[in-house]
């Protein structure tokens, strides 16, 4: 990764940065053959984030995902030809041992929850691209497969075992370490992979796993191989996967080009995203900014333009500032999303987006922006919305406004050559849905009809304050009078609450309405690992993560809560 600059303050450290490259991998190794692009697990032990432990036994930390993440990115967009991703290990008799157990317990409490965060996003964007763009993906789980590793298998498509008396898959955080899998194992195993109940109440309180045919009988893996035909059988596998792909297999890559960031004390800027810090207020302002220059329409001009597109530069911006902020400034506790720009500009672009839907460069942009967005949900940080006199709340930036905890619209009815507007466009109904898989626009609504049907009979048209207010795409419009003092009110009242509780109130806010594997993933990282990891059981002193390797046993206080 790039060099950073250390963040100031009391508690100054290196700055995490999610911009990596190829050639400055140390954990991974990919290769391509046709439509199959294979991903190699080839851990460097003293390739760790942070010091203090080594990555023993293919076990990862956030810099390995941080690895994974930017190859699966690359694949999608600079490699369309690819079909099937094969996710295998470059180490003998071991795929994966998961997160590594000596990072968890020197680790603080908010660095373990968002890098479990990462990693579920990391694993859930496996399943988005399986199920959005025809990219499948197969775990060739060449020897054990353990905790996290077998997470990144359970997002697969598929997994292939190997049959060679001793390569097992297993969940043993609870036995072992007194805690739970952090990114998704538990619910994967009984909603996607449909594990008996009893039988995944053994499996995940044994240490030894599962392996062979019992793995196969159990659900917990689609195929065990013989050694000597593993290798083939998982080339086949991956052609016929690759055959019933939409992928194009004769389309020119857009290559990923660096983004153009600067960080210094006052936050993180690029181009068309800005996210300012206010340290003393403990808040940052995130605004995006429209395309200064009318965008292209058609397929060519825009493949031509390439990571300059305006959707595609500005989604990398925004989900590279919203990870920067997550993971460099904790105490940041209230965002606010402010856009600027010309209105109809955005407008334009999202006419392109589903004019152009079914081309592979346009679904994978709109892909991009529906997981940067998703992002942005599952943050645990209040979100809130400003609609000032310069805004432009329109289509795919209006979903910054309908992601937020609250919108509050400024009112200038008596002058409304300077009144701001907002529009909705098609892709607020549907484009990008969040992790419950529904989009914003009905999941404010409850889903109720009527409402729904009046927003969508406005699609297009540049709403005022009022207008917005009587549809009920906005908390409360504002007249320039009580702005200032309104907002400030807001924004003290929001500074002076626990942050715990508003992260429990927010998350529990947020998805009121529907419920699916990705979003049970996410609840339950925040409720039980949340209180888990901080448990004596697991982080105190004679805690089962705290004396892992030393030869100590655990001491539990006894007691259920």
């Amino acid at each position: 990764m790039e060099p950073a600059p250390e963040k100031s303050g009391a508690t100054a450290s290196p700055i995490v940065d999610y911009q990596t490259h190829p050639d400055r991998y140390r954990h991974y190794e990919v290769s391509y053959e046709g439509p199959v692009a294979t991903l190699r697990i080839d851990i460097d032990e003293e390739g760790g984030i942070r010091p203090g432990y080594k990555l023993k036994l293919n076990s990862y930390d956030l810099g390995v995902d941080i690895e994974l993440h930017d190859a699966i990115q690359r694949i999608r967009f600079e490699h369309p030809e690819v079909r099937t991703v094969v996710l295998t290990s470059a180490k003998d008799r071991i795929f994966c041992s998961g997160a590594n157990i000596f990072m968890l317990g020197k680790s603080s409490h908010a660095w373990k929850v968002n890098f479990c965060k990462f990693t579920n996003e990391t694993r859930n964007g496996l399943e988005d691209s399986s199920r959005h763009s025809g990219l499948k993906f197969i775990a060739a789980c060449n020897g054990t497969t353990a905790g996290g590793g077998y997470e990144v298998a359970l997002a697969c498509d598929e997994i292939i075992l190997v049959d060679d008396s001793s390569s097992a898959v297993s969940l043993p955080e609870v036995p072992l370490l007194g805690v739970l899998p952090g990114t998704g194992g538990l619910t994967r195993v009984t909603d996607k992979r449909k594990v008996r109940h009893d039988l995944a109440d053994i499996f995940c309180t044994t240490t030894e796993g599962v392996r062979g045919k019992r793995a196969k009988e159990w659900r917990l893996v689609d195929e065990v191989i013989k050694p000597k035909d593993f290798a083939e059988h998982v080339r086949r596998r991956a052609l016929e996967l690759a055959r019933h792909s939409d992928r194009p297999q004769d389309a020119r890559g857009v290559a990923l080009t660096p983004l153009q960031r600067t960080i210094d004390n006052d936050g993180y800027h690029y181009e068309f995203v800005d996210a300012r810090i206010d340290r003393q207020a403990r808040r940052a302002t995130i605004t995006v900014k429209a395309p200064s220059r009318t965008q292209p329409r058609d397929a060519a001009s825009i493949l031509a333009l390439g990571a300059d597109w305006w959707p595609l530069q500005m989604g990398r911006e925004l989900d590279d500032a919203i990870l920067m902020l997550r993971t460099n400034e904790l105490e940041l506790g209230t965002w606010l999303l402010k856009t600027t720009g010309d209105i109809d500009q955005v407008l334009a672009v999202d006419a392109s987006l589903a004019q152009l839907q079914d081309n592979w460069f346009v679904r994978e942009t709109v892909g991009l922006l529906r997981r940067a967005l998703a992002r942005l949900d599952v943050s645990s940080r209040t979100l809130i919305a400003l609609i000032e006199s310069n805004s432009c709340f329109a289509g795919t930036l209006f979903e910054l406004a309908l992601a937020a905890d609250r919108c509050y619209m400024l009112d200038l009815a008596d002058r409304p050559e300077a009144a701001p507007r907002i529009a909705l466009s098609e892709a607020n109904f549907g484009a990008f849905v969040r992790v419950d898989a529904l989009p914003r626009i009905e999941a404010r609504y409850y889903r109720e009809a009527e409402p729904l049907a009046k927003a969508r009979s406005a699609i297009g048209r540049k709403l005022s304050a009022r207008e917005a207010d009587t549809l009920g795409l906005i908390t409360a419009a504002v007249d320039d009078i009580d702005w200032n003092d309104e907002i400030r009110i807001v924004l003290e009242e929001r500074a002076s609450m626990s942050p715990d509780a508003l992260t429990g109130m927010e998350a529990n806010l947020r998805f009121g309405t529907a419920e699916t594997m990705e979003s049970r993933v996410f609840g339950r990282l925040s409720a039980w690992q949340n209180w888990i990891f901080i448990r004596p059981n697991a982080v105190g002193e004679a805690g089962a993560l705290k004396v892992f390797g030393t030869g100590n046993k655990a001491r539990f206080n006894w007691e259920r809560v």
